[in-house]
């Protein structure tokens, strides 16, 4: 039996370590560890609520504004404030946005090499390259001259040793299946997308005054002045802007996203038999449609809130957030009332405890504490976030307003595809999900862009309400939770407040549910899960295993934060 060890994982923000037994050619336990410590709920204590947004979405450079909008959320609730309809559209349309450029980001730039071959791109023909994408799409890039180049580029970089961003991976793999035609067309669409995002998130940078932590969130609504007929304001000139940049990353997702989702993964297809981990899906539900706490009243949220169980698409459970709560059995940290107990956020402890090998180690203890992460459990269960989650809740929900939109998108890829509904629960799944919430998200924001325009010309104005801003007006005492659907899945804050001052935080993130190592019970989190029954062919480069962990797109800065790195390996895998 061999035992590997990749560490790190990931492509974007590190520190997530993965191991595995693997025994007859493929993996047969798996155990995930984020090595970095978060203390950010410790920092936020005493602090001014009202300040809490700021503070928190600094606990990510990529997720930028997932943690203002859960946290301004959370303060809200607590305090019973409600914002005006231009302030809901405003947030919609900066977490469309963030969707839409992370997706895309993802897809090409931290999962797209676990199938894609960049060197095999050098064999590949031009012209044949320029066929192949003119048959899929009729995006104006697909010359055969524009492919040329894009091979040389791509020769240049290898005959001089240096891939840069293609660097560190494990080419020629017999695990890869493209066509060295279709790898050429991947790696240009990857150059693409990297000057693609760069403009899309402008957006941002209009609606927050920056990127990536925007600076117009408030407790209470929005702090962009709005008024389309006022040069001192955000007018008709930046709106009809905003239409450019919106209608731009949807056709970008339409006919290159897309078209390349579905061609990578008609050669991927026994992976819809793989990974598909726990079977538990939840999500909290996203984007309202109309003012109120979006917390409490999931009616208005256009992707639904909900819970599904074993893969039963039949029956979608509500969430409730009394039935969250968080173990530490195999984290390092400790509660005071002992390790096997789980704590909802509001009673949650942040107490560090570290009880593993001093670094450099070769293995996790993993029979005793082996992680940053905690254990998030709902109702004491592991559940899968993100948006497979979303998709299928969507897709199981008749009554949510994106539940029509989200079936003709899923038919269409499993037509495609040519594959049942029962793909939808693997690694394959997590792709195509993620494709799939991209397009709906394109679409939704431009219609969102309509609606804000159209409530401007009826003369609403509102983008904030300070009608409980000062703390002379709250109650001693206040709780509150904030949750927002991030791009890697559900986000919750929590937050106490007693006479003004926070005296207590918690958040519990998405790569913590999907990343967090076993509970009490010994229940897997859903990377461990998924990793189970992954097909091995070679334990030295063990590139299925990526290809599972990455189609979760992990991000552990939100997860783990803040610790000495003396004497840590920068990248290491090992079998044993």
């Amino acid at each position: 039996m061999a035992k590997i060890v990749i560490d790190p994982i990931t492509r974007i923000e590190g520190h997530l370590r993965i191991e595995t037994e693997v025994d007859g050619g493929q993996v047969t336990k798996a155990w995930s560890s984020s090595t970095m410590w978060r203390g950010i709920e410790l920092i936020l204590q005493g602090r001014d609520p009202r300040d809490a947004w700021y503070f928190t979405q600094r606990i990510c450079g990529v997720c930028t504004t997932v943690h203002a909008l859960a946290s301004v959320r959370a303060v809200e609730n607590a305090l019973r404030i409600e914002i005006p309809y231009n302030a809901v559209l405003l947030r919609n349309l900066i977490g469309g946005a963030q969707y839409v450029q992370d997706h895309v980001i993802h897809f090409y730039h931290l999962h797209a090499l676990d199938w894609v071959d960049i060197v095999s791109a050098l064999d590949a023909d031009p012209k044949a390259t320029a066929d192949l994408a003119q048959s899929i799409s009729d995006w104006p890039k697909s010359g055969e001259g524009y492919f040329a180049a894009v091979k040389n580029k791509l020769a240049t970089f290898v005959g001089a040793g240096q891939l840069g961003p293609f660097n560190n991976a494990y080419w020629g793999h017999p695990a890869y299946k493209l066509p060295p035609e279709a790898n050429l067309m991947a790696v240009a669409h990857y150059l693409e997308a990297l000057d693609w995002q760069r403009d899309v998130i402008r957006i941002h940078a209009l609606l927050g005054g920056k990127n990536p932590h925007l600076q117009t969130y408030v407790v209470g609504g929005m702090a962009l002045a709005i008024d389309p007929n006022s040069p001192s304001a955000f007018n008709a000139h930046q709106l009809a802007e905003l239409g450019v940049l919106f209608q731009r990353a949807k056709e970008f997702v339409e006919k290159v996203y897309i078209p390349d989702l579905l061609a990578v993964a008609s050669f991927y297809k026994d992976w819809a038999a793989i990974g598909a981990g726990l079977g538990n899906y939840m999500a909290y539900g996203d984007f309202p449609l109309a003012t109120g706490d979006p917390n409490e009243k999931p009616d208005l949220l256009y992707i639904p809130r909900g819970l599904i169980l074993d893969k039963d698409l039949s029956t979608v459970h509500p969430v409730e957030h009394t039935k969250v709560a968080e173990y530490v059995t195999h984290s390092w940290y400790q509660y005071d009332g002992g390790d096997g107990q789980s704590l909802h956020p509001w009673q949650g402890e942040t107490t560090a405890n570290y009880t593993g090998p001093e670094p450099p180690y070769e293995f996790l203890e993993t029979d005793n504490k082996y992680s940053w992460l905690k254990s998030p459990r709902y109702d004491g269960r592991a559940v899968e976030v993100g948006p497979l989650a979303r998709m299928l809740v969507a897709f199981a929900s008749p009554d949510a307003p994106s539940h029509n939109r989200v079936q003709e998108l899923v038919t269409m890829v499993l037509d495609h595809l040519e594959v049942g509904p029962e793909a939808l629960f693997s690694t394959l799944g997590r792709v195509a999900a993620r494709g799939i919430e991209t397009l709906l998200l394109a679409e939704a924001s431009l219609q969102w862009l309509d609606d804000l325009k159209a409530n401007l010309a009826r003369g609403d104005l509102r983008i904030h309400n300070g009608e409980l801003w000062e703390p002379s007006s709250w109650p001693d005492q206040a709780q509150g939770f904030g949750w927002h659907e991030a791009p890697r899945g559900g986000l919750g804050h929590w937050v106490t407040i007693e006479n003004g001052a926070i005296k207590h935080y918690q958040c519990v993130v998405p790569s913590t549910w999907n990343g967090g190592p076993r509970d009490a019970n010994d229940q897997p989190g859903a990377y461990e899960a998924a990793l189970v029954g992954t097909p091995i062919a070679d334990p030295e480069q063990p590139l299925e295993v990526l290809r599972t962990v990455h189609s979760f797109d992990p991000c552990m800065a939100c997860a783990a934060h803040v610790v000495d790195v003396t004497g840590r390996e920068i990248t290491s895998v090992k079998v044993q």
